[in-house]
């Protein structure tokens, strides 16, 4: 898919996928790095600058740095993003910032050999040089430096036990903060005395600093008994001596207030509001009324799917809340708890978006005019190769013609598998930013 939104709109009524194509490619055409940095960029200081960052798209935002960057002015740094989330580089534009690659969404030792060289090329710095932060969603698994006592492969493990264990993002990223050396604030007083500058794309629901890629330059008000609350409601276990660390109180993170963040700034350069808000001036401007319910919902992808189609089948059928034609947004980070398989059934395959499809298609059963798209502002949904999936009103009904009954591709959160059969994935590739999920339906 061309991610650059065309300049004219398709007709809804005639091609509703190609229009919900071309929201979604307005709410990502808003987000990406180099149309949101430059107004925020800080004024060279009279020392060193050296960027440092983690994210998916950490790639593209390294490379609006490197372009809108006085070309007399020193620049270094190193930069860790998702594999294959590095975008091709414009003719011309020095290279200034190194970009590496690591995994996502569960940490490797090329992401952690990336958190160490970043830790240590903030080592030594003064009350003159600046540190430029680059962090977007993604940099929790990125950006890894197991806390004391822990090795790479628990902090493996610990990572996949609470992506399958249907935890949100705020409680995943608690953990990760009190068993870290580099979240939740440490990297910021590892920079001190150094002014510090945070530029962040939002990818969780209320725009939190502290929550996007666990905050590394940011303080942290989360607690070592806050984690350990969220570890034990998810039956999640750790080694005896990292326990007791938590415990303790000894794993506690910089709080606000602590003097290691004096002079420090963060400025949110793009954020799920501003992209759905995006989508709907383009709805807008096509000639349907565009509603926005909300960019932070949270909760299991089947259940925000019903939800929606609830609210769908209300406009198709009784013309409330709203009139159609229409097109009904929303954003936020919702979750999947992943079901045990049955023995010799293959495991699912998919992410948040096409679950949520899967929820919408159900509880639609075909509803005449409704038409919906959902995917992941980053391109990719969960760990496939697809951002997310289309509904349409046949959608159940060319599965049923396949022998493909939908209860038992949710049954097994198998939802790559039930649109790719359907043609209905939506294909990207990597957008090189990342501003969560992003739902559009269209009635008509």
């Amino acid at each position: 898919m061309n991610l650059q939104k065309p300049d004219t709109a398709p007709d809804a009524r005639a091609q509703p996928r190609a229009f919900l194509t071309y929201l979604y490619q307005a709410a990502v055409q808003r987000a990406l790095p180099l149309e949101n940095t430059a107004a925020w960029l800080p004024t060279p200081p009279k020392g060193r600058t050296i960027v440092i960052g983690a994210g998916k798209a950490g790639g593209s935002m390294a490379q609006a740095v490197e372009a809108l960057w006085p070309a007399e002015a020193p620049l270094q740094g190193l930069v860790v993003t998702r594999y294959h989330h590095i975008p091709p580089r414009p003719e011309g534009l020095p290279r200034r910032i190194e970009v590496v690659e690591a995994a996502h969404p569960v940490p490797d030792a090329a992401g952690l050999a990336a958190a160490e060289r970043i830790l240590s090329m903030v080592q030594g710095l003064g009350a003159d040089d600046l540190v430029l932060c680059l962090i977007s969603g993604g940099g929790s698994s990125l950006l890894t430096l197991p806390a004391d006592g822990l090795t790479l492969q628990d902090k493996q493990g610990i990572n996949q036990a609470l992506l399958n264990s249907g935890a949100n993002i705020s409680e995943m990223n608690c953990v990760r903060k009190h068993l870290s050396r580099i979240k939740g604030g440490r990297l910021a007083a590892a920079c001190a005395p150094a002014r510090v500058v945070t530029l962040t794309i939002s990818d969780v629901p209320g725009d939190d600093p502290s929550i996007i890629a666990s905050g590394p330059t940011v303080p942290d008000a989360t607690t070592c008994a806050q984690a350990l609350s969220i570890l034990k409601r998810y039956g999640i276990g750790l080694p005896p001596a990292v326990m007791a660390a938590l415990e303790s109180g000894e794993q506690e993170s910089p709080k606000p207030g602590e003097a290691a963040f004096n002079g420090h700034q963060v400025h949110m350069i793009a954020t799920p509001q501003q992209s759905l808000q995006a989508a709907a001036a383009a709805a807008e401007a096509a000639g349907l009324a565009a509603y926005i319910l909300s960019d932070e919902m949270e909760g299991e992808s089947r259940e925000v799917g019903k939800v929606h189609a609830a609210l769908a089948r209300a406009v198709a059928l009784k013309g409330q809340p709203f009139q159609k034609p229409c097109v009904i947004l929303s954003g936020g980070e919702t979750t999947v708890t992943i079901r045990p398989r049955e023995p010799g059934v293959a495991k699912g395959r998919g992410g948040r978006a096409g679950e949520f499809c899967m929820g919408l298609a159900l509880a639609l059963q075909g509803q005449a005019g409704v038409y919906a798209l959902a995917a992941d502002t980053d391109g990719i949904d969960g760990i496939e190769d697809n951002a997310g999936a289309y509904v349409s009103p046949d959608t159940l009904q060319r599965a049923t013609s396949q022998d493909m009954k939908l209860s038992a591709y949710l049954d097994r959160n198998d939802a790559y598998t039930y649109f790719q059969a359907l043609g209905d994935l939506v294909i990207t590739g990597p957008t090189h930013t990342n501003v969560n999920d992003f739902r559009a339906m269209l009635i008509i």
